[in-house]
């Protein structure tokens, strides 16, 4: 997939204010510090579409693109590390799940996981939440450049292990590099793929 266009759209959390649901979306969620941001903007080819900071948990806000005027690509608060109250973490979580669990037109969430680390709690006890409410989801492992190839592989075979427990059918996953780039054509060509067969809901 080709892309042409990549357009801000707006920024809130609260459901009743998203997009008109009437194209297909796909959500960016992980870790606080997994790279979210830097590999949006390597999929976009766009340098600065999606805000990148040195300090976790920048992403606080439902913040949706509209890529080739065709589709939604959104971008949702991180998990795990920022450095908020409890409260606003609460806060974040519980219209994070709204969002996920009632976003008719949401094609599938993308779970972003760091390569170079062996599987985390908070990764997969939010995979399972996805799990028990039949949300699709696919792996997006993270900064495969930042690793050795054999050492990725590890760690991708050791989470797909833990996934076993859980699930009858191990969903798709993707190693990328938002540096080098490997990963993010795959990537496209599977959001592609849906969107040839995306039918509007009544």
């Amino acid at each position: 997939m080709l892309i042409k266009t990549a357009e801000f759209i707006c920024s809130n959390t609260q459901i009743d204010k998203l997009p008109v649901a009437n194209k297909p979306e796909y959500a960016f969620i992980g870790r606080s510090n997994v790279g979210k941001s830097s590999l949006i903007n390597a999929i976009t080819g766009r340098k600065h579409l999606a805000k990148t900071s040195q300090k976790p948990g920048k992403t606080q806000l439902i913040n949706h693109f509209v890529i080739n005027d065709n589709w939604y690509l959104v971008d949702l608060p991180g998990y795990g590390f920022a450095q908020t109250s409890k409260k606003n973490r609460a806060d974040w979580e519980k219209f994070i799940r709204a969002y996920l669990t009632k976003r008719e037109t949401l094609q599938c969430v993308f779970v972003l996981i760091d390569s170079r680390h062996e599987p985390q709690k908070i990764d997969l006890d939010f995979v399972y939440w996805l799990g028990e409410n039949g949300l699709p989801f696919m792996l997006v492992f993270t900064k495969a450049d930042k690793n050795s190839g054999v050492k990725s592989d590890q760690n991708i075979a050791k989470f797909r292990r833990a996934l076993k427990q859980w699930f009858e059918e191990i969903p798709t996953h993707f190693l990328t590099s938002s540096e080098t780039k490997i990963g993010c054509d795959e990537l496209l060509k599977t959001i592609g793929d849906i969107n040839e067969k995306f039918v509007l809901p009544a």
